[in-house]
């Protein structure tokens, strides 16, 4: 069969490694299945092209032996169910690929027009279908959670979801289809690297010719796969609804930037909690949040255990915008920060093996290859944040942010990145402007006049601290409106003549 034999004849370890894998789940699910109980979800993309050419080979590794040896032309083109979801926003050339390719290898083809959904449940009304093979890689959008085998979500008609290139990158998959020389649809090789509808699709602007700006090189030549999806154009529709009073005739601009975000900041560290380090860190990162105009919610220090951090982040990920997480990272039995992500997000820890690249160039003959725990990230949620000037990516998990730093000159470098990236989240809002006010009065002399300022100033945070007991007491106004803010520190001064000071920081 050729698309075995190409494979086996390749010097690609790591392919073959991969096909070896992907074949067993599709023999495995021919052997649970009955055949004609059992389709194949197509839809003219590189992933499903190298499914269908998986598929073929497994069926025929899985009947090779039969006795039936006249029926071995059909076995070679696995004649199964294949389910196309047509739409008229799909691109002619994914709709004349798909036609042409079930013609090609004599699939009985189904064309469904409607949803995703109601196309199943129709489907498997009209005939009994157990599992349907999907072209679901980590990283897609609809990944998160699942495994090669995974039952249908809850709400969906229930069938088995078979997967057997979930743990494919982008370099597998070009890595496989240049290999065996399959033919694919024509727009790869006009710079696509990710096709989704004509209205949401670009050519990747990284394969761009640099001799021609409409000219594009092919989707294989492209040598950073987490940039596989920089062609699906972003649809922005960030609408902010205020009522009347909120707004105050602000422009839509100005009111984006009073909207104050919040993070929250896990430190995941034994020796501060034994009191053998002290954090740092957490501090240098509160000011660096509060002078882009985002407040900060909630400070932890918690124990190496993976269930303390995933409690921890399962907190303040539905409740903040940006949770940053410092500490345990790396390959010791304490380093397990990640796991506690993963669990918090309900999803398993697998090999990503672009970080395995990078490990690999960083680390040398120090490097382990498959052993390394530090390739390790959070499954089918976990999107790589590179800069030039960081020797490894940074991590993030939806809205959960992991930082490497382990000193405040690392924690510079590190912020002025995420500043630089946009696919970090971090968006600058209107900073917050302070005024530190110095008293030798007491508490309890300021207490009811700052109370009525509470009331009349409710967006000015005003707070109090000192350094000793006996020292003078400082009170602090921090807001986004620096009008506002003033207005409340001369109330304040005007209510005790002479008897306030300004400080340029708190001390």
């Amino acid at each position: 069969m050729e698309i075995d034999e190409a494979v086996r004849g390749c010097s690609d370890r790591r392919l073959r490694t991969k096909y070896d894998n992907a074949v067993y789940v599709v023999q495995r699910a021919f052997a649970l299945y009955p055949f004609e109980e059992v389709a194949f979800s197509f839809n003219g993309g590189k992933d499903s092209t190298v499914l269908l050419h998986l598929i073929r080979a497994g069926y025929y590794l899985y009947k090779k032996d039969s006795p039936d040896a006249a029926q071995m032309d059909a076995v070679k083109n696995c004649p199964l169910r294949t389910i196309y979801f047509e739409s008229p926003c799909a691109f002619p050339e994914i709709n004349s690929f798909t036609y042409e390719t079930v013609s090609t290898y004599g699939l009985p083809l189904e064309t469904i027009q409607s949803d995703f959904k109601s196309g199943l449940e129709g489907l498997l009304k009209e005939k009994p279908t157990k599992a349907i093979f999907i072209g679901t890689r980590i990283g897609d959008p609809n990944a998160v959670g699942q495994e090669q085998f995974s039952p249908s979500s809850p709400g969906w008609p229930p069938f088995m979801r078979v997967n057997p290139i979930l743990d494919w990158s982008y370099r597998d998959v070009w890595s496989f289809l240049l290999t065996c020389k399959v033919k694919y649809c024509s727009l790869y090789d006009q710079g696509y690297t990710s096709i989704g509808s004509i209205h949401d699709t670009v050519p990747n602007a990284l394969l761009s010719d640099s001799s021609s700006e409409k000219t594009f090189r092919p989707a294989y030549m492209l040598t950073d796969g987490r940039l596989e999806r920089a062609g699906r154009t972003k649809k922005t529709s960030h609408k902010i609804e205020m009522n009347s009073a909120a707004s105050n005739g602000m422009k839509n601009i100005e009111a984006e930037q009073m909207i104050s975000r919040a993070a929250s900041i896990i430190v995941v560290s034994d020796e501060i909690l034994f009191g053998i380090t002290e954090d740092k860190l957490g501090t240098a990162l509160c000011k660096k949040l509060h002078a882009i105009g985002w407040r900060v919610s909630h400070v932890a220090v918690v124990r190496n255990e993976i269930d303390s951090v995933a409690e921890e982040v399962e907190r303040c990920k539905s409740t903040d915008d940006m949770v940053f997480i410092f500490g345990a990272l790396g390959p010791l039995h304490s380093d397990i920060s990640l796991a506690g992500v993963a669990k918090a997000f309900a999803v398993r820890l697998a090999p990503d093996e672009e970080f395995e690249d990078y490990l690999s160039q960083l680390m040398g003959s120090n490097y382990t290859g498959d052993r390394n725990e530090m390739a390790l990230l959070p499954e089918g949620i976990t999107e790589l944040l590179h800069h030039k000037a960081l020797p490894l990516p940074l991590i993030k998990c939806r809205n959960v942010i992991t930082l490497a730093a382990t000193n405040l000159d690392e924690l510079d470098i590190e912020w002025d990145c995420l500043l630089d990236t946009q696919e970090s989240g971090l968006v600058q809002a209107k900073p917050f402007v302070s005024k530190h006010l110095r008293t030798t009065l007491s508490d309890v002399q300021i207490a009811p006049v700052v109370a009525k300022l509470c009331l009349e100033f409710s967006d000015v945070y005003i707070g109090c601290h000192r350094i000793s007991r006996a020292g003078p007491l400082v009170v602090n106004l921090t807001g986004k409106d620096n009008q506002r803010v003033e207005a409340a520190a001369e109330k304040l001064t005007s209510s005790f003549e002479g008897q306030f000071s300004q400080v340029d920081c708190c001390k």
